[in-house]
């Protein structure tokens, strides 16, 4: 069963949370990360700021004192650490309890947002730490949008929907359900 969170806008998000064993954070972001990575932008998305991040070659994941280390082997380019698992730091520097805490991802949830009318906008993944602060927001490919130009298209194509509901399905439990039959654009910015 989603949960809703409605908006001072009048949209809304829906939400399918997933559990948040280190186990299944670490399934989930190989699957979005190692396999998937052509397909999916990512980086905070907050009111007032979001970053549209994408990796120009395979990434990996490592994991190291409860961090997923997400970065492209051999290369310079930037890399982001999500703290997943049990967090110790090290003999000389130990982290206390309610540092690990706060810093461990708690809330993980895939997400369709709706515009004021209910018509679906976006589709993905987001992780939040233990002081409910957002950590990572990963868009999936949406059917509004063209995957080459990224601009919006009269005419929606549901087949770019079919990862975010694959990974639903897995993750949540939740199965994937038919498109809507004479679905309208939805309005956005």
């Amino acid at each position: 069963m989603p949960s809703t969170q409605a908006h001072l806008d009048g949209t809304r998000t829906e939400y399918f949370d997933v559990q948040c064993s280190e186990e299944t954070l670490q399934a989930l972001l190989r699957e979005t990360f190692e396999v998937n990575w052509r397909h999916v932008t990512f980086g905070p998305c907050i009111e007032g700021a979001v970053f549209e991040g994408r990796f120009g070659g395979k990434p990996r994941l490592s994991l190291l004192d409860g961090y997923a280390t997400v970065e492209v082997p051999g290369s310079d380019s930037w890399h982001f650490h999500l703290c997943i698992g049990p967090h110790r730091g090290s003999a000389s520097l130990p982290t206390p309890p309610g540092l690990a805490q706060w810093r461990r991802c708690t809330r993980a949830a895939f997400f369709r947002n709706l515009d004021t009318g209910g018509r679906a906008s976006a589709w993905g993944v987001r992780l939040w730490n233990g002081r409910g602060e957002q950590m990572l927001t990963v868009f999936f490919p949406n059917p509004w949008i063209d995957p080459v130009r990224q601009r919006f298209v009269a005419e929606p194509d549901w087949s770019r929907l079919e990862l975010w509901m694959r990974a639903r399905e897995r993750f949540t439990g939740v199965p994937a359900e038919t498109p809507p039959a004479n679905a309208q654009p939805p309005v956005t910015h």
